[in-house]
């Protein structure tokens, strides 16, 4: 009797341990989901480097920014936030830039050798970033957990990949206009013994984002955003353009004639449509001393995956472990 007493409480006590194993589990389970969000965003994606601009000097950032050449981006990411200052985002974007010394308006001025330069390109572009969130009036606010109806705004900063293939447009033997490759044509010589330091460059890149927005939580589940992420980049090639003109004959040395035709006009459209005598080799195409980059603007919708407000923000390693 004593043994089968002995053998249901054994039973008993299994039967509670797994129950209580069970729903802490559950419960662990739920609190890793309070501190993750996820969501979609949507904005404009805007390209600044060597082509287009505005009169005057070309410069990096808004200065030189052409409205007619904002294309639309897309994303998507998710966010894990252990604790309500700091977030790690994990995004990928998909995106469209371009540039046009086309676009540019002559005044006169420095920007008249920009426009004569007459080049063009177009983007795209595919980018996975991993970055850091913070949220600094978290620690000036009253009741931190309670988010419904909230404005916070934040800075993001980290690191990002992105892959690129810059195309130009080409007017063929039948006089349609076409976009073409630029890269496996070497317009600035990259790659050739007669510039060594002019580099094949790659098409994947890393870059660092970095920016600021500001959120708006409509209940602890949906908060939408509005943030500004500037991409630096570590290339100059974006664009396809940085440095200076090449020597014509040697699009005939390395490449096939029927891509030697194409690289000689994507090379050097100077006489192309403007009102100008055109560039020789060794004059300026670019400025070698500013890397391109580019920026978003855009607006996030996001979802936190979980329950209600008393289990908000909390870390699943806070949940007690059983050992037997």
């Amino acid at each position: 009797m004593k043994q089968s007493l002995h053998s249901l409480s054994r039973k008993c006590l299994f039967l509670l341990a797994i129950t209580l194993s069970l729903h802490l589990s559950s419960y662990c389970q739920d609190e890793l989901r309070n501190t993750t969000e996820a969501g979609i965003t949507i904005g404009p994606m805007v390209f600044l480097g060597d082509l287009g601009g505005h009169a005057g000097k070309g410069t990096t950032f808004i200065k030189d920014y052409n409205m007619n050449q904002t294309k639309i981006a897309i994303g998507a990411y998710i966010t894990a936030y252990p604790a309500q200052w700091l977030g790690f985002r994990f995004s990928l974007n998909y995106g469209k830039i371009e540039g046009s010394d086309g676009d540019i308006t002559g005044k006169g001025g420095w920007e008249e050798a920009r426009k004569a330069r007459n080049l063009d390109f177009r983007s795209k572009i595919l980018e996975g970033t991993v970055m850091a969130e913070f949220y600094p009036t978290v620690f000036l606010e009253e009741d931190p957990e309670d988010v419904t109806a909230r404005f916070r705004p934040y800075g993001v900063i980290g690191l990002g990949a992105f892959h690129f293939n810059p195309q130009g447009t080409y007017r063929n033997q039948y006089g349609d206009v076409v976009w073409v490759d630029l890269k496996p044509l070497h317009t600035e010589g990259e790659g050739w013994a007669e510039y060594p330091d002019r580099k094949n460059y790659s098409l994947t890149q890393l870059n660092i984002p970095m920016g600021a927005g500001i959120k708006y939580f409509f209940s602890e589940n949906l908060n939408v955003s509005f943030e500004i992420i500037h991409r630096k980049t570590f290339t100059d090639y974006i664009d396809d353009v940085s440095t200076r003109y090449v020597d014509p004959a040697l699009f005939d040395k390395y490449l096939s004639p029927s891509q030697a035709v194409i690289a000689k006009y994507m090379s050097n459209k100077a006489a192309q449509g403007y009102n100008t005598p055109g560039y020789r080799k060794n004059d300026k195409r670019g400025d070698p001393k500013q890397n391109d980059a580019y920026f978003t603007a855009q607006f996030k919708i996001g979802f936190r995956i979980g329950g209600g407000s008393e289990q908000r923000w909390r870390n699943s390693t806070h949940c007690p472990l059983l050992r037997f």
